[in-house]
Formats: C-alpha cells, structure tokens, sequence
C-alpha cells in the first residue's frame, strides 16, 4: 500500500452523507477538501475535522457550474499537491411528477445530479491523468436509478444517467489507473429523504429496508471509504448496493 498522505474532494460536505464521509476520510488520516455550496455548513464540517486533529480545507463550489468544478480541483491541487479521491456526492431532490414539473426546478436537478457528476469525472480525471495518480473517483447514484417512485421523475433521470456515466467513464479512465465507481444508497438519513416525511413515503420507505430503519449516512460514509482503498482495486465500473436491501427487498 501507499505511505503517501492521500488527498479526498468531497463534494456535498455540508451535510448527510458528504460531512459523515468527510470526516470518516480524515479520521483515517486522509487530507480532505469540503466543497459545498453552502459556505457556513463547510465551514462547520472543517472545523469538526480540525477539532478532532485532522486536516481539511473548504471551497465554496456550484457543481453545476463546469468553471467552478474545474476550480474546485485545481484549488485542491494548489493546496495539497494532488488528488487522490474524487467524492461526486453533491445531489438535490426531484421537481414533482412527470405531468406537472416545476421546469426550473427540473433542469436545476439535471445541472446539479447529473452535470455535477460529469464535470467531477471530467476535472478529477483529467487532473489524476496529468499527475499520474492512480486514483478513484467515486459518484452518488442512487436506488431510484433502478426503481421507480411516483412523484420524482427528474431525480430518476439522473440518477440513471450517473450509472451509466460511471461505466463509461470507468472504461475509458481504465488505461490510466484511474478507477470509477457508482453507489446506489437507498433510504438514507439525510434532508433530501426528510423532505418526503410529511407526504407518507417515509415511512414506506423505512419499511422496505431491513431493519425497518433509515440507513445513516455514517455506514454510507463508510463504504465509500472502503471502496476508495487500494484493497478494493478489483472493483472498477460497478455500481455498488448500499441499500440494506432496499432494492432486492422492494
């Protein structure tokens, strides 16, 4: 294994399941880079990291926004010397039902799910390829690239297209050393999953799972980290179930 300090960008490290994976990161000695639009919430998941010894840096980042993504690495690059683990996590939830979509909420979901992730593969990539870092780059997909729910048609969408943006990506990074993979939460502890208590899918949700409980984004948190060790280097272009059965359950 490497002795070699790693470096992880983590985006959607304000909150749920990029803070838990932040600090999962850093607690394993790893130099992490918090990125999230939310600055004051960065901010805090930086100073948890620090108060716990660890080492970590924010960068306000709208992964929608290619320029700002591309920022992003090379702001970590910058600070630290390299990339070692690119984080796509950054997510919001869908825009409503097929028939009724709020359009700017529509093409916002499609910027931030699933441009996010393009520009994460395309800027970490192209940045390990330069430095010659045989690195990893992990995406958020989701149960619901899989399965259908009513009501959130947009975030299907992407969700699917992260799927296959990992394979494909994985395909063409593979002659570099370069690993992409996708996991697929399901009913996962966070805000997105908390937006849908007041409608009853919740509770539905909760019932598909084994345990009849939330997944915390703590035991996300940590199979991204177990999926970016050199240990795990078998694994390249997968899309990994981290849903306690929610899918095989349904």
């Amino acid at each position: 294994m490497t002795t070699t300090q790693r470096v992880a960008v983590i985006t959607g490290g304000a909150s749920g399941i990029g803070r838990q994976t932040c600090l999962k990161f850093a607690r394993k000695g790893d130099r992490v880079v918090v990125a999230d639009f939310n600055e004051a919430a960065g901010m805090e998941t930086v100073e948890h990291i620090k108060k716990e010894g660890g080492e970590a840096i924010f960068v306000k980042v709208d992964v929608s926004s290619q320029e700002s993504v591309q920022a992003l690495v090379d702001e970590a690059v910058a600070k630290f010397g390299r990339i070692d683990v690119m984080f796509n996590n950054a997510g919001i939830g869908g825009a409503g039902p097929v028939l009724t979509q709020n359009m700017d909420l529509y093409h916002k979901t499609i910027a931030v799910n699933q441009h996010g992730v393009a520009y994460g593969i395309m800027a970490a990539g192209n940045k390990m390829k330069e430095l010659g870092i045989k690195g990893v780059i992990i995406n958020t997909a989701s149960v619901f690239g899989f399965l259908a729910s009513p009501g959130t048609f947009a975030y299907h969408a992407t969700k699917g297209a992260v799927i296959m943006m990992s394979k494909s990506a994985a395909l063409e990074l593979a002659p570099h050393g370069i690993r992409v993979i996708a996991i697929a939460p399901g009913a996962v502890d966070t805000p997105i999953i908390q937006g849908f208590k007041d409608n009853g899918m919740l509770e539905s949700m909760k019932a598909k799972v084994m345990g009849g409980e939330l997944t915390k984004p703590e035991t996300v948190a940590n199979s991204v980290y177990l999926l970016s060790l050199e240990e795990a280097d078998a694994i390249n272009g997968s899309v990994v179930m981290v849903d306690q059965g929610y899918a095989s359950f349904k």
